[in-house]
């Protein structure tokens, strides 16, 4: 464990002395670790829009990426406190921090429990969008710990746990969220808004068959 510890602490030394010589950087790497979630937001909507034009299954599973979100972090805060690690700036106090300075826990990183999260359920829906939001995954963990919010293993840990957490989510709630997609689908007041793309352009042509030999008449 001491072993650990100590990689740990060479990693994040090694990233904040990298910090201190890359100024140029410092803007963008704290405008993403501090509001990037908004990406992965916008990649939640993608992946819904996306589901539209898919069967049941794959719109259950871009459903479930959004609420494994929110059962992640739910499940890391007690997981947080059983750990109670301190902040990096809190046993330190010669960093370059570069984000105001928080009072909870480090470990996991609750931005990346969110981000393991969210990859993991739009692989679940999509491939392509899942290792898109991985990819952001990972560019929030290094951003975590250049600004010296995080260290290495509380990144690592919080991408491992929101991952996790979606996939044995997914695993247990698989038939009754495709159940509850397939059921949305049918509901006549729902089905513009679930319904698969083409069932849409079939009624929207349908409709305007309709009015058209309407019209004529």
């Amino acid at each position: 464990m001491n072993q650990l510890r100590h990689i740990d602490d060479r990693l994040f030394f090694a990233v904040n002395s990298l910090a201190r010589h890359t100024t140029w950087l410092h803007a963008s790497v704290v405008t993403y670790a501090n509001s990037g979630i908004a990406l992965f937001g916008l990649l939640l909507v993608a992946g819904l829009l996306y589901a539209r034009s898919r069967d049941s299954r794959t719109l259950g599973a871009a459903g479930w990426a959004g609420m494994a979100t929110l059962v992640a972090l739910a499940v890391n805060q007690p997981v947080s406190h059983l750990f109670h690690e301190p902040r990096p700036y809190v046993t330190h106090t010669h960093l370059l921090v570069l984000v105001a300075r928080s009072p909870d826990y480090s470990f996991p990183s609750d931005h990346t429990v969110m981000a393991g999260a969210v990859a993991m359920g739009l692989f679940l829906t999509s491939r392509r969008l899942g290792l898109l939001a991985a990819g952001a995954g990972l560019l929030m963990a290094f951003a975590r710990v250049y600004v010296a919010a995080h260290y290495p293993w509380d990144v690592l840990a919080g991408l491992l746990l929101g991952a996790a957490v979606a996939g044995l989510g997914w695993l247990l709630l698989r038939m009754p969220l495709t159940t509850l997609a397939a059921w949305l689908r049918s509901r006549p007041g729902l089905s513009v808004a679930f319904a698969p793309t083409e069932r849409l352009r079939g009624t929207h042509a349908r409709v305007g068959a309709a009015t058209s030999a309407d019209t004529r008449a």
